[in-house]
């Protein structure tokens, strides 16, 4: 279901006019920036702004208990049809207002709701090594010991996104101690502020795309996380509740780059098609597999609180499928093009630099065949 039919299913829903401002500021006012913040040498932390002000951040909280990720996932892809890195700092903002949406921890979500899904405030998620974590690929690097009125935490995470040294991300540290609310070995979530003396961010090595993303490693040397930062304590049944609606919301992004790419093989069909018709994938294939996924994600999305086994499958299965389908669409791309897409001046290349994100990103391609292998 595409954003118009959408928009005329649930037309007294002022949702849809957001999805078609998003579109508008994409191409007016991101359009030019895409090449530098793909260089990185734009953090595009205005435009986030400008962004919550027409709503962006806001439409997938939750109203009265039940939650709708449509809107946000169709305001993403608009963004990523012009530029994948700032759909993937999209993703960033919106989950970590998913996680203050969804938070028991009625002061946090006082203080912080409306501040971050207005846009007045700017973060991320690190929540890739937790969640490689509780899916046994790696260890939680944070760590926390109880103290009054909150935690000690310590380690360091290599890559969180969407980030300054105003910013608020969301992640996880294993408690060492025991205590009235855990043993060691229990985990919970938490609000990081960047701006805390005691977390420093270390910019990261260069990427082969999306530079400018915000992307900085980050060291907590006994930092002071106060209750009044606790998202969730135990937070494996937070992570539960919200697993889906992370993994979900990243739809966005593979799903405004594989519509870019094809658009960039309809742009050369006049002067390449007499021979682009020898290439075994042809647009039509992918707008009929688009289409497809786009039907998914939408249904997926308007109950993101399913706990339904079934449901969650189907989530883990069709995040694989962008994955996979993101690096075709934009291989295809590129071949169509020919040696024009192999300029650094055609979008065509940043795209298929961007399709290996979205097939990385956590959950990574790997991990979710591991998901899916390991039930």
């Amino acid at each position: 279901m595409g954003s118009l039919a959408l928009s005329r299913v649930a037309a007294q829903d002022p949702a849809p006019t957001i999805t078609d401002e998003v579109a508008r500021l994409a191409r007016q006012e991101l359009a030019p920036l895409a090449s530098a913040i793909d260089a990185g040498s734009v953090y595009p932390g205005e435009f986030l702004r400008r962004l919550g002000k027409v709503g962006a951040w806001s439409s997938h909280v939750p109203q009265e208990g039940p939650a709708d990720l449509r809107w946000a996932i169709q305001s993403m892809a608009a963004l990523g049809e012009v530029c994948g890195a700032t759909a993937f700092m999209a993703w960033c903002q919106n989950t970590l207002v998913w996680y203050v949406a969804n938070s028991t921890n009625m002061k946090l979500a006082a203080r912080f709701g409306n501040c971050f899904s207005s846009g007045r405030a700017l973060g991320g998620t690190g929540l890739s090594n937790p969640m490689k974590s509780f899916f046994g690929i790696e260890r939680l690097k944070l760590k926390g010991r109880k103290v009054d009125g909150g935690y000690i935490v310590r380690g360091a995470l290599p890559w969180v996104s969407n980030l300054g040294p105003d910013h608020y991300f969301g992640t996880i540290f294993e408690r060492e101690d025991e205590g009235s609310k855990g043993e060691p070995g229990s985990t919970v979530m938490f609000l990081a502020d960047c701006s805390d003396p005691a977390i420093t961010l270390t910019p990261c090595k260069p990427f082969l795309a999306m530079d400018g993303t915000g992307t900085y490693g980050v060291q907590f040397r006994d930092v002071f996380v106060p209750d009044e930062l606790i998202l969730a304590e135990p937070a494996a049944p937070f992570v539960k509740k919200i697993r889906a609606g992370f993994i979900l919301l990243q739809a966005g992004m593979g799903l405004g780059l594989m519509k870019d790419c094809i658009s960039i093989m309809d742009e050369v069909h006049a002067p390449l098609g007499h021979v682009n018709r020898y290439l075994p994938q042809q647009p039509l294939q992918f707008r009929e597999l688009y289409a497809e996924f786009e039907k998914e994600a939408m249904t997926l999305a308007s109950d993101p609180y399913n706990t339904d086994d079934s449901y969650w499958r189907r989530v883990v299965a069709l995040r694989l499928r962008i994955g996979d389908a993101s690096v075709a669409f934009a291989h295809a791309a590129m071949l169509h093009c020919g040696a024009r897409g192999y300029l650094m001046s055609h979008r065509a290349q940043r795209r298929l630099r961007e399709a290996y994100f979205v097939a990385i990103v956590t959950p990574a391609t790997k991990q979710l065949r591991k998901m899916l292998a390991d039930g």
